[in-house]
C-alpha cells in the first residue's frame, strides 16, 4: 500500500475517499436531503448490488475469452455461441436428472471438448491470421445460432437454482427506519450473490495458475516466444490445447449461470460476446486482473444506467470504452 501510494499518490486518496463514501452510503441510514437528491437507498443498494453481481456473469464469459484472445492471441468470435451452447447443454442435462450442479459440469466439460476441436482443427491452421480467424470463428457462430435455433426454438429457458441457493438473504444493511424506531433491512436473491462469490473464487484460481504454476508459466512464456518454448522440449501445442478448452469450457459453465440468474434465448449469444469484448478491451488484453476490472466498470456503469438514466443508460458502456481507448489504448490493467 506505501509502494503504491508512493507512486500514485493522488489517485491512491482519491479511492481511499471514494470507498469511505461508498461504505457511509451503504451502511449509513441516509438523511432525508440525501433522499431527495439520489432516490430511495433500497434502490441504490440495489442498484449497487445488481452491478456486482453482473460484473461476477460478464467475469466468468470474460475470463475465458481473455484466456484464448487476449492472451493466445486466437481471434474467436464464436464465444459468445460457446456462453449460449452450453446453456442449452446444461440445461437438458440439469432437466433430466434432475441435478443443477451435474448440469453445470457437463456444460463445462461438453463446450471444453468443442473448444479443443476448434483449436486442433481450425486455430491450429490459422496460427497468426487474425482476418482468417476471424471471418471463420464469424461464421462458425452464425452456424451455430441457426443449429441451436432449430434444436431448441425460440423459446425462453431457464434454470431452477439449487433448493439451498432459491430464496433472498436479509442482509445486513438498513433501508429504512420506520417512525416507530424499527429497521427495516434490506433483502437481495441468494443465488445472485453466489454468482459473484463464484466470479471472485474463479478469477483467483485462474491468477493463480497463470502466475504461480508450470503450465501458466509455459502459456505466458509460449505467447511471448514461442519457437524458444518449443526449443526447450515443451509440447506447445498441447499446452495451448488445453488452454483453449479451459476458456471454452468457462463460457459453458457461465451460460449455465448466466441463464439461472436471467434467462436463455436466441441472441444471447452476441449479447456476451459483445460484453466480453468491451471488458477485455476495458479491462487490457491478456490480464486476468484485468477483464475483473473490466467486468466490475462495464457492470456498475451498465445497471446505474438503467437505474438512473434509462434513455441513455445503454450509451454508457460505449461511452467508457471510448474513453478508455482514448487515454489507455491498451486498457486499464494492460501492458504497453
Amino acid at each position: 500500500m506505501g509502494r503504491l501510494f508512493g507512486r500514485h499518490p493522488n489517485w491512491t486518496i482519491a479511492v481511499l475517499l471514494a470507498a469511505v463514501v461508498l461504505v457511509w452510503l451503504i451502511f449509513a441510514v441516509w438523511p432525508e436531503w440525501l433522499v431527495n437528491v439520489i432516490g430511495r437507498k433500497k434502490t441504490f443498494v440495489n442498484t449497487l448490488i445488481n452491478g456486482l453481481t453482473l460484473a461476477g456473469l460478464y467475469f466468468l464469459v470474460a475470463s475465458g475469452f481473455t484466456l484464448i484472445f487476449g492472451l493466445m492471441r486466437n481471434v474467436n468470435l464464436a464465444h459468445g455461441a460457446m456462453y449460449l451452447l452450453g446453456a442449452y447443454i446444461g440445461y437438458e442435462v440439469a432437466e433430466a436428472s434432475g441435478n443443477w450442479f451435474l448440469g453445470l459440469v457437463v456444460a463445462f466439460l461438453a463446450v471444453a471438448l468443442f473448444g479443443v476441436l476448434m483449436q486442433v482443427l481450425i486455430f491450429r491452421r490459422m496460427e497468426g491470421d487474425d482476418l482468417r480467424q476471424t471471418m471463420v470463428t464469424i461464421a462458425i457462430s452464425i452456424i451455430a445460432a441457426d443449429l441451436m435455433l432449430a434444436v431448441w426454438t425460440g423459446t425462453t429457458y431457464q434454470f431452477t437454482p439449487p433448493e439451498w441457493l432459491f430464496g433472498a438473504i436479509t442482509l445486513p444493511i438498513v433501508s429504512v427506519v420506520k417512525s416507530s424506531g424499527d429497521a427495516v433491512f434490506i433483502k437481495y436473491p441468494a443465488y445472485r450473490l453466489a454468482v459473484f462469490f463464484l466470479a471472485v473464487a474463479v478469477g483467483i484460481a485462474l491468477w493463480v495458475f497463470l502466475n504461480r504454476t508450470r503450465v501458466g508459466m509455459m502459456v505466458r512464456a509460449g505467447v511471448n516466444d514461442r519457437d524458444m518454448l518449443a526449443a526447450s522440449g515443451v509440447n506447445i501445442q498441447l499446452v495451448f490445447m488445453l488452454v483453449f478448452g479451459l476458456g471454452a469450457g468457462l463460457a459453458g459453465l457461465a451460460g449455465v449461470v448466466g441463464g439461472t440468474a436471467l434467462s436463455i434465448a436466441p441472441g444471447e449469444d452476441l449479447r456476451y460476446l459483445l460484453a466480453s469484448l468491451v471488458v477485455v478491451i476495458v479491462g487490457g488484453l491478456g490480464s486476468i486482473s484485468g477483464a475483473a476490472v473490466g467486468a466490475l466498470i462495464i457492470g456498475l456503469a451498465e445497471q446505474f444506467g438503467l437505474a438512473y438514466f434509462p434513455t441513455y443508460g445503454v450509451v454508457f458502456t460505449f461511452l467508457i470504452m471510448v474513453l478508455v481507448l482514448a487515454v489507455r489504448p491498451q486498457g486499464i490493467m494492460g501492458g504497453r
